[in-house]
């Protein structure tokens, strides 16, 4: 996994962690302990992706999951991130959780966004330049949600 977590840290494109990250401090960050879980998208023996997924918050919180994947270069658009994010989707359900909340996911990251928006997430809001990119500069980090309760009936 980590050398797909150092090419999307370095590129700073799409996830806010610092690119001097070690390895060491990147698998601690990546690797959450249980009830939480880790997955790997792989075709033999080679990743092509991750996602780690856990509550959102402690306590009152705990009831919104959250997590993040990422998809190795060579990998992308091909289906790794839809299977990462449904298996999320699937995960959050059997667990219980009542939505999945994205906390930044980088607005200009069109594939994230086009993705999560497919799957039936929304945009919650922006945080207006949140998200310094090496190229375009600062640009907006967008909270997305994904409710999970089934709808409810109107009484009558």
């Amino acid at each position: 996994m980590w050398p797909i977590l150092h090419d999307v840290i370095t590129e700073q494109r799409t996830f806010a962690y610092d690119p001097g990250m070690s390895e060491h401090d990147a698998k601690r960050t990546w690797l959450v302990a249980a009830p939480a879980r880790v997955v790997v998208a792989a075709d033999a023996d080679r990743v092509l992706g991750t996602a780690n997924m856990y509550a959102n918050r402690p306590g009152p919180g705990s009831h919104v999951a959250s997590g993040s994947l990422v998809v190795a270069e060579h990998a992308r658009g091909t289906g790794v991130g839809r299977a990462l994010t449904t298996d999320m989707i699937s995960w959050a359900r059997g667990n219980g959780f009542a939505a999945i909340q994205f906390n930044a996911v980088v607005d200009t990251n069109r594939a994230a966004v086009d993705l999560y928006e497919s799957l039936g997430f929304g945009t919650l809001g922006t945080a207006p330049g949140a998200f310094r990119h090496p190229v375009l500069g600062d640009v907006g980090l967008r909270i997305m949600w994904l409710d999970l309760r089934p709808p409810t009936r109107g009484t009558g």
